[in-house]
């Protein structure tokens, strides 16, 4: 009955069991049981023993059931946790399972490794719970968020039962992608931010309002709340950016109209620097481009309202002075036709506009209009005569030197050794060379105007009168003159001979005359000592210089080349003064040689 244990124990039991089964069998007999109720007693009490063996026996196999569950389940968690961290190099316990049977070894072996691998999970979990709300959030950055519950629009499921490196980065690499993205759009955003603030500057409105009104988040100083950086977001500025680029335009287009307006005002009303220094800022829009535009409230609507204020108040004064300034805008069309020696628009003149603003019968702003586009009309064609304007000044130049030729080559002293001699000498025979020039000068000329009349199919006009023409009289003037210096000189030298002959006949020589009063016209005048002394010669057309031969010359208004040119063509000229008492020397020497035979 008692076999179990060691075989100590079995022995101190044993003997305990028998000094204690004496004892019993010692006091039933003193007692006085019979034989057979002390068996029957001893058979109860091996039925009781065997069954507290069986008892032990069931909490013992209980016992074990439990520990072989304990191990089972540790030895399955284990091996979930391995496959979820993917952690490959762990000794597990079942492999070790012949080396031991015990299942206390078993469990004690499988839990430390179970605890520190449960850690592991929970610190993995951290990370890839980490990582993927910065996914989630940046995620949301770039596809928007949902603003009723200030959450991502879309979330990342995470898969707690792969938890391996591997997964950890997938996701790592991931979020690096995502981060990058970030960086770029961040980037973007920042460069479209910045353009609407600096054209929000120049136009004068709220940045912040403005790009508010795009997302909050782009004006939100908060650290809770991440800049949106979505499709949306750049649509939303894109669109921004345009409809203020087409702002800016519409206003500097705007405020350019009002400079040219200010400008035209201001030139009109001959306003003082003080007055236009105030708005001397905006004047340089003129000469800016869009782009170049950047100075902070240039173009806000206070500085327009400002401008458009002045412009309105310079327009309410022209209009009272609306006449004298018709009456200047026409003196200037004329002067520009003076200039150019064009014939101004008679239709505009001083008297009849004078009449016509006091009649009331024309508007001084309609008759303004009408005299400013003369005076468009008048630089038109004073750009398109220039080229021949400027042959005419190099024709009149040349005819001034031909003048001032003719009056050096008439002075005896010439040559004289004085101070300035040498000076008229260089400038003569600078002359000489543009005096023979001349007649090349004047066929080119008009060879360019005839072009000039082909090509604008009208005639070019010099104070009213055809330039061609003008140069063909001149021509023919310039001819005849030619021809009387030649019988000029042919008389003279006629002349020279009859007064040798005479000398000869009668042995005296008559007493030179004594030189008459030296004309000094066209620049050329004596300097005291015999010589003569170049001076100022001309100015510019239009400006003091000789008039050409025109209908308004023949009127009373030519100088003195234009009326030595008339003369020439219809008296002839006498380059030599002879007095009376020599015509009549002349008239008696003449008529003895000719009327009767040489002498011996």
């Amino acid at each position: 009955m008692l076999a179990l244990g060691s075989p100590t124990i079995r022995v101190r039991t044993s003997t305990n069991c028998n000094v204690l089964l004496k004892e019993l069998q010692q006091i039933w007999n003193d007692i006085g049981e019979s034989k057979a109720d002390q068996d029957r007693m001893l058979l109860e009490l091996e039925r009781e023993c065997l069954d507290v063996y069986r008892r032990k026996v069931d909490e013992a196999a209980n016992a074990k059931a439990r520990l072989h569950q304990s191990v089972a389940a540790k030895e399955a968690e284990l091996a979930t946790l391995v496959a979820t961290l993917g952690e490959l190099n762990i000794d597990s316990p079942i492999q070790r399972e012949k080396q031991s049977n015990s299942l206390k070894e078993k469990l004690a072996s499988v839990a430390p490794l179970v605890e520190d691998l449960r850690v592991k999970k929970e610190e993995r979990m951290k990370q890839f719970s980490d990582i993927k709300a910065q996914i989630e959030k940046i995620s949301g950055e770039i596809s928007g968020y949902n603003h009723l519950n200030n959450a991502p629009v879309s979330s990342l499921t995470l898969d707690e039962h792969d938890l391996s490196v591997r997964k950890l980065t997938e996701y790592q690499a991931h979020l690096h992608t995502l981060q990058k993205e970030k960086s770029d759009r961040l980037h973007k955003v920042l460069e479209c931010v910045n353009e609407v603030h600096s054209l929000c500057g120049v136009l004068g409105l709220d940045f912040g309002q403005t790009v508010s009104e795009v997302d909050p988040s782009l004006h939100r100083t908060s650290i809770e709340q991440s800049t949106n950086i979505s499709n949306s977001t750049f649509e939303g500025l894109e669109q921004t950016i345009q409809k203020l680029k087409t702002e800016r335009k519409a206003r500097i287009q705007k405020l350019k109209d009002i400079v040219a307006s200010l400008l035209e005002l201001w030139n009109l009303m001959d306003s003082s620097r003080e007055e236009r220094s105030k708005f001397s800022r905006i004047t340089l829009i003129l000469g800016n481009s869009e782009p170049e535009i950047a100075e902070p409230g240039f173009l806000s609507t206070d500085v327009i309202e400002q401008a458009s204020e002045e412009v309105e108040r310079l327009t309410e004064l022209k209009a009272s002075r609306m006449k004298e300034l018709v009456m200047k805008r026409r003196s200037e069309l004329e002067e520009m036709c003076r200039m150019v020696h064009i014939e101004p628009d008679t239709s505009t003149s001083a008297e009849k506009s004078n009449a016509l603003i006091d009649s009331g019968l024309v508007d001084p702003s309609e008759l303004l209009a009408n005299i400013e586009a003369q005076i468009v009309k008048a630089k038109e064609e004073a750009l398109s005569r220039k080229e021949i304007m400027d042959r005419i000044d190099r024709w009149l130049f040349a005819c001034e030197e031909e003048n001032w030729l003719e009056d050096y080559n008439q002075d005896e002293n010439r040559y004289s050794a004085g101070r300035g001699a040498h000076i008229n000498l260089k400038r003569a025979e600078r002359a000489r060379v543009t005096v023979n020039r001349i007649p090349a000068i004047v066929d080119n000329l008009i060879n360019k105007t005839l072009a000039w009349e082909d090509e604008k199919k009208m005639l070019f006009l010099y104070d009213g009168a055809r330039l061609v023409s003008i140069l063909e009289d001149y021509k023919v003037s310039r001819q005849q003159k030619e021809e009387e210096k030649k019988r000029s000189r042919d008389q003279k030298k006629l002349q020279d001979l009859l007064l040798t002959e005479k000398e000869a006949m009668y042995g005296s020589r008559p007493s030179p005359r004594k030189s008459t009063s030296f004309r000094k016209p066209n620049g050329y005048r004596s300097n005291g000592n015999g010589s003569m002394t170049p001076t100022p010669r001309r100015n510019s057309v239009g400006s003091g210089t000789p008039e050409l031969l025109t209908p308004r010359s023949y009127s009373g208004r030519q100088n003195g080349y234009f009326k030595e040119m008339r003369r020439l063509s219809t008296t002839p000229l006498n380059f030599v003064a002879v007095s009376k008492e020599d015509t009549m020397s002349y008239a008696s020497v003449c008529g003895s040689v000719l009327g009767s035979p040489p002498h011996d």
